[in-house]
């Protein structure tokens, strides 16, 4: 058991140099391979986060720019809408009142027809009247005419 021992030992002590080294490579590489890295990717971190910021403010922008136009085509529709209405009311109003016109100049044309239809419905009453005793006297000539043939 003490030659096991003794054995480890001579091993443990022939290995000591190796544990050394690996332990300097260890320091070494964390000090010129490691931290550079580590900062290096650091800064890209915050490059990209920054950029990610960056870029989540400008779309919070882009999407409060895109807000606003939306409101103001709304505002300009409603504008829009609002004069076409204005347009139709004063179209339809003048449309009322050629319709309103026409009629009173229509009925002053039909009551004038009328008036002209009475006034000669009248002269050929007259008329008729004066002619009709002339043929009753006619006739009544041409009747007795006629007895005394």
């Amino acid at each position: 058991m003490e030659s096991t021992l003794h054995s480890l030992g001579d091993l443990i002590i022939s290995a000591l140099p190796t544990f050394f080294l690996v332990i300097l490579l260890h320091f070494y590489l964390k000090a010129v391979f490691y931290k550079p890295l580590q900062r290096v990717l650091a800064e890209r971190k915050q490059a990209t986060e920054g950029a990610r910021k960056l870029a989540a403010e400008a779309l919070t922008r882009a999407e409060g720019k895109a807000a606003a136009y939306e409101e103001s085509i709304k505002s300009a529709r409603n504008e829009m809408y609002q004069e076409q209405e204005i347009l139709r009311r004063k179209w339809r109003d003048e449309q009322t009142a050629q319709i309103a016109s026409a009629r009173h100049a229509t009925e002053a044309q039909v009551k004038a027809a009328r008036d002209q239809i009475a006034a000669q419905v009248a002269e050929a009453r007259q008329s008729l009247e004066a002619n009709s005793w002339q043929l009753a006297d006619e006739i009544a000539e041409a009747v007795l005419a006629g007895r005394a043939r």
